[in-house]
């Protein structure tokens, strides 16, 4: 006789069969392993067919009992309560998804309902969830904490059997993810008390307790599936999806805990003989001298070109402002294309974006410059090609933008790399060797940040309340709190309850209450109200509405570049050139420009960095092109530059640190290239300054790439510590970068963040939103009362600690000078700056000259260098 499961495979075989479709091994693996009630971690190539693997599983496993759920009532059908919940970062990705489910489960299981909730969502579409949830829903970490925080939660999400957690290297690595875990431990409560109340209806409550002993924290009916294309640390990423099994700070029960946790879950591998080109756009003229952005749109020929070729193609950009520019550019180089050529990215209005999906999946878009707002896995079929201009920055995204091409099973995709500078041609040899060679970037969940925490237990109290003991038990079961102790749980439930030891005199700050029976509850509406507001991690500065004097919305900008505008002023976006008129009730009023220039808005938001993976690669492309092997045509295009290099100075390799020196009348200049990305790299710089200094008082200039850093002292100093090494000592080092730094500036600008997450400072009401400068300042009080009335607040550690793992990655310059001190230092004093320090020099001047002194500046010092190296 056949099973359940047994009999759902062979619906699913069927629907297939009709579809003239057969499944992949690793389709079918997920399939078994969903049938035995486990969860895991599905990691397969984009386009491969991840979502069906995992959907068609669902459907298969739980179809005959979901369905034995629905009923009938007053003559019509009623769906089945909500049972799968399929969480996406990103709304576009939402909506994509929705799409991709409903076709299977209209034929598998034609009673289910499925529909969406997100930011995007209507108040009508809201309206109707809030009286019944569907079978399926399709949301976001943001929407799924909202519905935690509703009365009914254990009654709406207490039926939910299967979790599948989309595109998971996205949020692993932020808290974001953070918050997904978080949610995951409160399901799979609410699934362990449905299923102890089962066992006590049918055994009797001494047999349930049994039962829930033996089945431990992970016994429950939940389960949890991770899909990804580009992680590469697959067991810490499944360990964070699936959290602990128990609660137990004692490391033996927790390592037990985690290996009974990884026992039951699964790791399935998907497709990796997917084809994947990666191929470069070479400049027509091989150049001695870059510096970044050189080249940029002098390749827009090209990059016409190969758009013209491709069916229909997408072209990334690193950041909205250049999304802009090379939209604009494309579009004046052909004229013909208006109608068919689009941007996208997160500032425009949403009919805007979905407008642009739209006609990429209908094949009415023959381009779109975009930025990571497409990063993620929406299905363009008639996408053929990737461009990617400047680097990707990272072996990862790299894959990931790479898959949205060929999105489909045993279609190639193909990414064409523009360079905008000499040295992104041997980053683009580099990119492709690491792809081949497997380097993925490791993502890591940040350690128990507490202004989740802090936000997570309101959102509980709102959800029909907590006791403590039992939350904690739960809380400590994700994976970023495995470690969490009971003090540092106690001290954010009083932080919840009386704000504190510094904010007991205001009510507004006490959000929870416990009544009688021990309970936690929040009483206060306005407090309710203003949560449900705030609630999320995706914190960014205050943005306003951009609307033509007809009222008709074009999309957002941050307050700080409107700001600056002056009426008559012009400005590109979305597209267009825009004449500011006024700003009225938090939007800004524009209307078509009649003139032909304006500028183009910038957006605040740190520069990716060069991943350490990726770092590497390029250092061994220099290390062929030093002993004369230029065997990439990236490395041949790039050969002028490298040789010159290596007259004028030494090409860095794995095995040497290149340390350079030049004199110049700005003063002296110190040039070093630990190739450990620019984040790093400003620590170091700031750290090798104030040991330097310490030596002899000196003030330094400090410029920062990818590659490197550069010193500039305007008297003579002394670089023999540099030399010998002693520079780059391990001993101190935290002592010497919080002294190298403005520490207190930095922890309070990442406290403003804190704080947001935290529930400390309220964004507004809607059309009633609190300006950037009111919220900064709220902030800043905070930052102040608590240094000087709560100095124990653990919101104020948190802050610096963040300071050091995220802005300054202590950890990355704990061993970038360990790999420094282990290389072979060459020193190449120069007469003239080398390829490789003209981009650092490049870097310090547009911070203090205009374009056109910039360009004066460059000409000269361009000739020079042509006359050395000839």
């Amino acid at each position: 006789m056949r099973g359940p499961e047994e009999g759902g495979l062979a619906a699913v075989d069927a629907w297939l069969e009709e579809k003239g479709w057969a499944p992949f091994p690793f389709q079918r693996r997920v399939w078994e392993e969903m049938a035995r009630g486990r969860g895991g971690l599905l990691h397969s190539s984009t386009g491969s067919g991840k979502t069906l693997a995992v959907w068609l599983g669902a459907l298969a496993a739980l179809r005959d009992e979901v369905g034995a759920q629905a009923r009938v009532h007053g003559g019509r059908s009623i769906a089945p309560p909500l049972t799968v919940l399929w969480i996406t970062p990103m709304r576009a990705l939402a909506a994509d998804t929705l799409r991709a489910l409903e076709a299977p489960m209209a034929a598998l299981c034609p009673g289910w309902t499925a529909a969406l909730r997100s930011g995007d969502t209507t108040s009508a579409q809201r309206a109707a969830q809030d009286r019944r949830l569907p079978t399926v829903l399709v949301t976001t970490p943001e929407s799924l904490s909202l519905l935690l925080s509703r009365a009914d939660a254990r009654d709406q999400l207490g039926q939910v059997r299967l979790v599948v957690v989309d595109e998971w290297h996205e949020l692993m690595g932020n808290k974001r993810g953070v918050q997904t875990q978080l949610a995951l431990a409160r399901l799979r409560r609410f699934a362990s008390s449905r299923a102890l109340s089962r066992l006590r209806e049918g055994a009797g409550e001494r047999a349930a307790e049994r039962a829930a002993e033996r089945a431990g924290g992970s016994g429950s009916a939940l389960m949890t599936w991770g899909l990804s294309a580009t992680l590469g640390n697959l067991d810490e990423a499944m360990r964070t999806l699936q959290g602990t099994a128990v609660a137990d700070a004692d490391a033996d029960a927790e390592a037990q805990a985690q290996a009974q946790a990884q026992a039951e879950a699964v790791i399935v591998h998907g497709e990796t003989d997917k084809t994947l080109v990666i191929d470069t756009l070479l400049p027509e003229t091989a150049e001695r001298f870059a510096w970044a952005g050189h080249m940029g749109l002098r390749m827009l020929p090209q990059v016409v070109a190969a758009i013209e070729a491709s069916v229909s193609c997408l072209v990334f950009t690193n950041m909205r402002s250049q999304a802009e520019r090379w939209y604009r550019a494309l579009l004046e180089a052909r004229p013909d294309w208006a109608g068919v050529l689009a941007l996208h990215h997160g500032s425009l209005d949403r009919e805007v974006r979905e407008w642009v999906e739209l006609g990429l999946k209908e094949g009415r878009v023959k381009a779109a410059v975009c930025t990571s707002s497409l990063d993620l896995g929406v299905d363009f079929l008639p996408v053929d090609r990737v461009l990617q201009i400047g680097s990707a920055k990272g072996v990862a995204r790299l894959v990931q933008r790479a898959g949205r091409s060929g999105h489909a099973p045993g279609r190639p995709s193909r990414i064409t790399l523009v360079p905008t500078h000499s040295l992104e041609l041997v980053e683009a040899a580099a990119a492709r060797a690491a792809v081949r060679d497997g380097r993925i970037e490791a993502r890591h969940s940040p350690r128990a940040p507490l202004d989740v925490l802090v936000q997570h237990l309101v959102t509980v109290a709102l959800g029909g309340g907590f006791r403590a003991d039992e939350l904690y038990a739960e809380v400590v079961t994700a994976w970023s709190y495995r470690r969490l102790t009971r003090a540092e749980f106690e001290w954010a439930l009083v932080f919840c309850e009386r704000g504190g030891d510094s904010l007991g005199a205001y009510p507004e700050y006490h959000r929870i209450v416990r009544d009688e029976e021990g309970v936690f509850r929040v009483k206060d509406s306005g407090v309710a109200k203003r949560h449900r507001l705030g609630v999320g991690t995706i914190v960014s500065d205050a943005s306003i509405q951009v609307k033509y004097l007809t009222g008709a919305a074009i999309g957002t900008m941050e307050e700080g570049f409107i700001a600056r505008l002056k009426p008559g002023d012009c400005f590109f976006f979305a597209g267009r050139l825009l004449e500011f008129v006024r700003v009225r009730d938090m939007a800004a009023y524009v209307r078509r420009a009649t003139r032909n220039k304006g500028t183009v808005p910038t957006w605040q938001g740190s520069k990716m960095a060069l991943s350490t993976e990726l770092s590497d690669a390029v250092l061994e492309m220099m290390q062929s092109a030093a002993q004369g092997d230029f065997f990439e045509p990236e490395l041949q295009a790039a050969r002028p530059m490298l040789q010159t290099q290596q007259r004028l100075s030494k090409i860095p390799t794995p095995d040497t640190l290149l340390v350079e020196a030049y004199q110049s009348r700005e003063g002296q200049h110190l040039y070093v290239y630990p190739f450990a990305g620019r984040n790093v790299h400003l620590g170091l710089a700031s750290l090798l300054a104030w040991r330097l200094a310490r030596v002899q008082p000196a003030t330094f200039s400090i410029s920062i790439n990818d590659y490197g850093f550069e010193l500039v002292g305007a008297v003579p100093f002394d670089i023999e510590s540099v030399l010998d090494q002693q520079a780059f000592s391990g001993a101190s080092l935290l002592h010497d970068v919080l002294a190298s730094l403005n520490s207190g500036e930095l922890a309070q600008r990442r406290f403003r963040e804190i704080a947001r997450v935290a529930g400390l400072v309220h964004t507004g009401y809607p059309g009633q939103p609190k300006s950037a400068r009111q919220l900064q300042a709220s902030s800043a009080l905070f930052f102040e009362v608590f240094r000087k009335y709560d100095a124990g607040n653990l919101l104020l550690t948190q802050a610096e600690n963040e300071v050091l793992s995220q802005e300054l990655e202590v950890a990355r310059m704990e061993e970038a000078l360990a790999r420094m001190r282990a290389k072979k230092l060459v020193f190449a004093p120069l007469r003239h700056p080398s390829p490789m320090s003209l981009p650092l020099m490049v870097e310090r001047f547009r911070e203090k000259l205009t374009t056109e002194q910039l360009s004066d500046r460059l000409d000269r010092i361009l000739r020079e260098m042509e006359r050395d190296a000839s």
